[in-house]
Formats: C-alpha cells, structure tokens, sequence
C-alpha cells in the first residue's frame, strides 16, 4: 500500500474539526486503511500529532485523542495571550494599505454577522481574523506556537460563544484589534489584544468555577 504523505496533516485536520472527539481511541489498522496509508506512515503520524498535544499514546493500549482540561485551556491561553499581543503589534507595524482595507471589511463582517445572529460566520470570521493579524506580521515563529496553542484548543473553541452575552463583549474587543493594527499603532494593538484574550481566560475560568469541561471560541 503506498503512503500518503500528507497522512499526518490529513489526521491532523480531521481531529480538529472534531471527527474523532476527546478519548477516542484511534486504531491504526482501520486509520491506516481509511486514509490510504501504510501502518508505519500512520505511527508516525500519531507521534508527531503527539508531540503536537492532540494525541496521546498509551503503553500497550495504543493512541487516543487527547482531552484538555478547562485548566489546561487557561493554561494555553495564558500563553497565547503574550504570544498574539506581540503579534498584534508586529502586525501594526506591518499593515499596508491592502490589508487595512481587508481588515476594514473583517470589522464591518463580523458586526453584520452579530446583528444577524449568525454565529457560526461570526466564529469563521474570528478565525480569519486572528489568521489574518498572523500573516500581517509575519512573525514564522510566533505563527508556528500559536498554531500548536490553537491545535490543542481545538475543542474548547465553540462552546465560548454559546456563553450568554459573549458575543457582545467578543465584537468590541475584535473591532478595537482591528482598528488599532489600521492606525499603525503597536502599543494600541497589544493593548488591545491582551484585553481580548484576557476576556477569554475570564470566560474560561467562570466555566471551570462552574465545573464544566466545556470549550470555547473567543
């Protein structure tokens, strides 16, 4: 059986869009067949998703998709938050005319998104967003971390904006990003940025308080 040799990016997305959910064991034989690759390309596979956070492999029991702890996820989020404000200034630094009109647009989307109660658009939106402040700052290593954070906050990214009121508190924050990286502004854009993921961390904490292991998309 030829390999694939996208096996692992293939594995990676499926189990970020939610296809096998947190615990799953994943059986090598029946991944092996169902993605066309031999059982060697998926071991390997499953130990770089492992060293990504998303798997964990158990001594003679195999590997299964890994749980995060509302714990865990503050955890991640306090470092995401140093991470994305560097980022947000560096993309302030950046930003050219083409994106400020691109992110422009991004503000005026998610204000229609919201008013229009679509919050599947608005949680893309806020996706290509923060992608999009990413790219502006083409900053390779700071992309890279934050793509593992993110990876393993992967099933805590839907349920934060289910939490009454979120989006209200979400759109301000996002709006305030973007209009601080089209100003030019570095300080501006990590200030605000650090506010918007702070919020996150409070959401998250209130639902740890809680007790439920939910996720959440800031």
């Amino acid at each position: 059986m030829p390999d694939k040799p996208d096996t692992r990016a293939r594995l990676r997305d499926a189990i970020l869009r939610g296809a096998y959910g947190p615990r799953q064991r994943l059986i090598e034989a029946e991944l092996a067949e169902e993605y066309g690759a031999s059982r060697f390309a998926l071991r390997n596979a499953l130990i770089a998703l492992a060293a990504e956070g998303l798997v964990e492999l158990q001594p003679n029991r195999g590997a299964r998709v890994r749980e995060i702890s509302v714990t865990e996820a503050i955890e991640i989020t306090e470092i995401r938050r140093s991470v994305e404000s560097l980022v947000a200034a560096r993309a302030a630094e950046n930003a050219r005319a083409a994106e400020i009109a691109f992110l422009q647009q991004l503000g005026q989307d998610m204000r229609e998104a919201v008013g229009d109660g679509e919050l599947m658009r608005y949680s893309e939106l806020n996706l290509l967003l923060h992608r999009t402040v990413r790219e502006i700052a083409a900053h390779a290593t700071a992309a890279r971390v934050l793509e593992q954070l993110n990876g393993q906050m992967v099933r805590h990214q839907f349920q934060l904006a289910l939490v009454p009121g979120r989006l209200t508190v979400s759109l301000p924050e996002h709006l305030a990003i973007i209009d601080a990286v089209c100003a030019g502004d570095p300080e501006a854009a990590r200030a605000a940025m650090t506010t918007h993921v702070d919020s996150v961390i409070h959401t998250l904490e209130s639902k740890s308080l809680g007790g439920g292991a939910a996720p959440g998309r800031s």
